[in-house]
């Protein structure tokens, strides 16, 4: 912080002068003010305002080489490419731990899937592998972590599990302490409903339990979470059922905790049900579709986040190749159609709210970029303002918020 000569010899000059109860008293505002700057940093919110971001992708059949940096710029929507963060078979889904010095990725390798953990370098927008375990199932497709940051959850595709391991005070991950199958009765779609397909995984915010999306079983589990051991198993009320042949791929939770609000990807609607912390209990209030009436063609949805104001919930179409928006009823949860916006590719796979909340960024990875968007905060309008191409199969972006 550098401190201005001329400030200081203004300050002196107004302390020597003829002092009054008045200018005292603003002399006493302004030097509170000038504290709390030098403190919190505020004479630096003129400067411009960046976040570092990774994205993952498929090497499969791909020219990517695993994982790549870019800065992204607040102030514009711009994505500046840093390079490959790090050389990684298929990392499709990538997570930042919410203290900013670690990273972990889920790579997709049948019964040979791993999760690998890395150290992260903000200077050098690098990562460093600090270790690598078997993903306890096949495919995994998704990552997060419980609301303590010392577990990592991973949804496995293909095999229909789900596993918990610990993380060290050094990032690494530890043998996992739980891993469990999903049950129940399958969908009635042979192609893509055969067996349980974990799409994806969280804690609730109470930590209390943890939600999984089966897309072969048309249900989020609800599985009851000791945070102490790490362990897994069935609530009271051990799932929420779909309609039949929906496909739930993943799910978004209101900021007030009291809806879930479920993207399906074989029938293309979100459903939303009113969702009670304590017990895990939920109930069905609506469904919307993600598609506009007058479109008959293929689509398959993909990714839905509510807004963190609140107001706007986002889903991504992949077909129709849109972002479809809905205004939120923070009422009674329920949603109202506000409106689709092409991604200005193919296949918007994975979709992220940059941590201002101001832009949208949209990965198509058929058409190997990735477009930004400025969220109207009065209408949830997406305005492209910026992109980047030539990523190859880009499927995730995750933030380093620090």
């Amino acid at each position: 912080m550098r401190y201005h000569v001329p400030l200081f010899h203004f300050l002196l000059h107004y302390w020597t002068m003829k002092t009054t109860p008045r200018r005292f008293l603003l002399f006493g505002l302004f030097i509170s003010f000038l504290v709390l700057a030098f403190t919190t940093g505020i004479p630096n919110l003129a400067a411009t305002h960046s976040y570092l971001a990774f994205v993952g992708t498929y090497t499969n059949k791909t020219d990517s080489k695993g994982i790549y940096a870019f800065q992204f710029d607040v102030d514009t929507g711009k994505l500046s490419e840093k390079g490959v963060a790090a050389q990684s078979p298929d990392p499709s889904w990538v997570v930042v731990h919410p203290n900013g010095k670690f990273a972990y990725a889920a790579n997709e390798a049948g019964k040979q899937s791993t999760i690998t953990a890395f150290a992260v370098d903000a200077t050098t927008a690098k990562l460093s592998q600090l270790n690598q375990v078997p993903a306890q199932g096949e495919d995994p497709c998704h990552l997060s972590f419980d609301k303590t940051g010392k577990y990592l959850f991973a949804a496995n595709y293909s095999s229909g599990t789900v596993a918990v391991f610990p993380i060290q005070p050094d990032g690494k991950l530890g043998e996992h302490t739980a891993a469990v199958k999903n049950a129940g009765e399958l969908g009635p779609n042979k192609e893509r409903q055969e067996g349980p397909h974990a799409h994806w995984v969280e804690a609730t915010a109470n930590n209390k339990f943890v939600l999984v999306a089966d897309l072969g079983l048309d249900r989020i589990l609800v599985y009851k979470f000791d945070s102490a051991k790490g362990t897994l198993a069935p609530n009271d009320q051990p799932a929420v059922k779909l309609a039949a042949g929906a496909g739930p791929r993943h799910v978004a939770l209101a900021p007030n905790n009291k809806f879930l609000y479920v993207v399906s990807e074989l029938n293309s609607t979100v459903t939303t049900y009113s969702f009670d912390a304590n017990t895990g209990a939920s109930q069905q209030i609506h469904v919307v579709s993600t598609l506009p009436g007058d479109y008959h063609g293929r689509n398959d949805t993909a990714e839905i986040i509510v807004h963190p104001s609140g107001k706007w919930l986002f889903a991504s179409n992949r077909g129709h190749d849109s972002i479809a928006v809905f205004s939120i009823d923070r009422a009674d949860g329920k949603l109202h159609a506000a409106g689709n916006f092409p991604t200005g590719g193919k296949e918007p796979r994975h979709f992220a709210i940059d941590p201002s909340g101001h832009f949208l960024l949209a990965e198509n990875q058929n058409t190997n970029n990735i477009t930004v968007f400025k969220i109207d905060y009065a209408t949830g309008a997406l305005t492209h303002v910026a992109g980047v191409d030539g990523i190859p199969s880009p499927v995730c972006i995750a933030f380093l918020a620090h």
